[in-house]
């Protein structure tokens, strides 16, 4: 048990994790126990006939089935990538370590690479988290929420090009939270309305489960599913015995603290990729007996394969090789 003040989590220092990854090399041998986990497979054919060509050092595999180079970037989120593995396995652990997210500005002065670069990686580590898709089965609390900026901390001008009050201007989001595993999902949506929320609830909740939401009208049919118990937050209403929302509001506290102080803001085409980033992490840090960090790591780079995420595809735009080459 941990003593006094101590988490349950086994964590690692920064002393520790110098000690895993000192060289390029060692870094290597970590991510390719990961992704293969019974030895060196080719990822085009599978086939695990495969000659070494150390000197080759972009690929240094060739299979002698298909007769294709490859290596342990091949068919992951680090395709193309000309980034020491070393600094990949740095990045990952500040993102798993850190809860409120990291910024792209923390990493390029952390890791010694380009703005841009650390951008991009960023965002093809939040690609490889895992999203949870099993159904929840016990109690549940469902919300949605509000994710921008306040209008008074807004210019002029961007303020004038908002029209209406409230939410106007924000991007809408919806999260699930199961009260016993801590496991939560949460989705970007373009409506709150009645539908898209029961939608939701449907897609990601067992029928016959307990689902505990605010006063919401979006919400009232799930009665004919479910336990629906409510709580009435217009009349100052936040617990009624065990009807309340406060997990899941912790949840979006977290994400907004992370929205406000680290990022300042998420571009709405990029909002579900940091979601998807912060339901992970506290899926794995909040549970009843939390995934150490070199578990988290590892889960993340198993993540990875089978992912792509192309410079195209983050902004219209091609990659110039200059912004995007490590210092």
């Amino acid at each position: 048990m941990p003593g006094p003040g101590k988490s349950s989590r086994e964590a690692i220092s920064l002393l520790d994790l110098m000690k895993m990854f000192p060289d390029e090399e060692q870094s290597r041998l970590w991510f390719e126990s990961i992704i293969w986990p019974s030895g060196v497979e080719c990822p085009y054919c599978g086939s695990n006939k495969v000659s070494e060509k150390l000197n080759h050092k972009p690929q240094p595999y060739r299979c002698r089935t298909c007769r294709k180079h490859f290596s342990v970037r091949t068919n992951t989120v680090m395709a193309s990538s000309r980034l020491p593995l070393q600094k990949w396995a740095m990045a990952i652990y500040i993102v798993c370590t850190n809860i409120k997210g990291t910024s792209s500005l923390h990493l390029y002065r952390t890791l010694n690479i380009t703005q841009t670069t650390a951008w991009y990686l960023l965002h093809r580590i939040r690609e490889a988290f895992p999203v949870k898709f099993e159904v929840f089965q016990d109690s549940v609390e469902v919300d949605e929420t509000y994710l921008g900026g306040k209008r008074k901390n807004m210019s002029n001008s961007k303020r004038e090009e908002l029209e209406g009050r409230g939410a106007v201007g924000k991007t809408a989001v919806v999260g699930i939270i199961d009260r016993t595993t801590k496991e939560v999902i949460a989705k970007v949506v373009t409506k709150t309305d009645q539908k898209t929320l029961q939608e939701f609830v449907i897609e990601n909740v067992a029928e016959g489960a307990t689902v505990n939401t605010d006063e919401a009208r979006a919400y009232s049919k799930l009665k004919e599913s479910y336990e629906h118990a409510t709580v009435n937050h217009s009349m100052k209403q936040f617990v009624d015995g065990q009807a309340h929302t406060n997990t899941i509001e912790s949840f979006w506290s977290t994400v907004k603290k992370g929205y406000i102080s680290t990022y300042h803001h998420f571009s709405p085409k990029h909002t579900q990729r940091y979601l998807n980033e912060f339901a992970s992490r506290h899926s794995s840090r909040c549970r009843k007996y939390p995934l150490n960090t070199i578990v988290m790591m590892t889960k993340l780079v198993a993540g990875m394969l089978g992912k792509r995420l192309s410079f195209v595809d983050l902004t219209g735009e091609a990659v110039n090789d200059e912004t995007t080459e490590a210092k």
